[in-house]
Parts: C-alpha cells; structure tokens; sequence
C-alpha cells in the first residue's frame, strides 16, 4: 500500500490546512515541495505565493466532496479551449499557432482520443460531446492530487488541452505557459511590454512551474 507523508511547518508544528485537518500528501515529493514553500517564509506569511500549499490545501479539504464538479470545470474548459482558436490575421501569428497548437492538438487525438475542432477567429466553436464527455472521465481517473492539478493546469492556461499536455509530460510547465500566451506574446513583440503585465507574466510562468513540479511529484513512489 502506498505510503503518506505529513508536512511540517518552520516552527516543527505538524502543519494543518484552514479546515484544521493535518497536511498529508501521498508522496515525499509532494510534501518536500510544500514544505519548501513554508521554510522559504519570512517573518510574515506570503500566502497568495505559496501556490502548492493551496493545491494541497485543496486537494485534502475541498476536492474529495466536489470531484464531479471539479473535472466537470475542466471539461468546460475544453468546451472553449484556448488552443482551439486561431488567428485570422496577421499570418504571421497565425502561422505560429499552427505550428506549435498543432502538434499538441493532434498528440491529444491521437494519445488521448479527445478530438477538437479547430476555430478560425473567437466566434465559439462548440467541441464534440464526446470529446467534452471523455475529458471529464479522463479527470475522474485521476485521484485527488491529480485532478486538483489538473483543474489549476487548466483554469491557469485556460485550456484543459495544455493541462492534459503538462499532467502527462508532453510539455515542460515553461513550455505550457508559453503555448498559453502566443497571443499574448505577438503583442508584446509588436507593442512592447507593459511593466504590470510583465510582473503577471512571471507570477504565472512561476506557477506553471511549480504545476510541473506537482505533477512530476504525484509519479514519484511515496
């Protein structure tokens, strides 16, 4: 049976979660990386920074009474993907969403049998619903911790595609992040980039970082 490891807090206190229960997690890795979040804590507490003490948190207290709503929301997810919608103009950002969409779009057909209809422009596009109906099973599979970071993944990317990609290796967090923001990414080529917006682009590429590590984490034998 696999073991579960509890995390401590800097002060050697068995650490607890805001509903008072104990923070065990099912593997050492898992709790190494939540435990690296509170000793990297100062005098006062940065808790909207520590993104794997949250997932934890949520993954004990919350997610175990509301599975079926949360892969559902990944479903939705995958109802209007990100990685769905391609540019009509300019060619140049077009191109680049066919080149590096399209291979994560035809892996997960053809890996995960999770069919998408590609869009041209924002109008919506409604996916299969056997595609949408396969998502939410994929993430039902998965246990707590998984499927805690597999909602993040796709809330954080705004596409269950990417998520899916990250939970199975496919892409580096840096590299789903990345894939997230083209769009986002032509812009700054061609405007320049915002200071506010560069300070969100880092807090997100951190979290689509620590995503990986959560994930990668979840394989390693407790």
């Amino acid at each position: 049976p696999q073991r579960v490891r509890g995390v401590g807090a800097a002060d050697g206190r068995a650490l607890r979660g805001p509903k008072g229960g104990l923070t065990v997690l099912p593997t050492r890795a898992l709790a190494d990386l939540v435990a690296q979040e509170w000793a990297g804590q100062g005098e006062a507490l940065a808790l909207a920074a520590m993104h794997a003490t949250r997932l934890a948190n949520t993954a004990i207290e919350s997610v175990p009474q509301a599975r079926e709503a949360t892969a559902q929301a990944i479903a939705d997810y995958a109802a209007s993907d990100l990685t769905c919608y391609f540019a009509v103009a300019p060619a140049g950002l077009l191109e680049r969403q066919e080149r590096l969409w399209g291979p994560i779009l035809d892996r997960v057909e053809a890996e995960a049998g999770l069919r998408f209809i590609r869009a041209a422009g924002i109008v919506h596009q409604a996916q299969p619903p056997n595609t949408l109906a396969r998502v939410k099973a994929m993430a039902l599979e998965l246990d707590d911790f998984g499927l805690t970071g597999l909602a993040f993944g796709a809330a954080l990317f705004g596409s269950a595609v990417l998520a899916i990609a990250l939970q199975r290796d496919w892409l580096s967090g840096e590299a789903a992040f990345a894939l997230a923001r083209l769009d986002e990414a032509w812009q700054e080529e061609t405007w320049g980039v915002d200071g506010e917006a560069a300070e969100r682009t880092v807090r997100l590429r951190g979290e689509a970082a620590m995503l990986q590590r959560w994930f990668r984490g979840l394989d390693v034998p407790a």
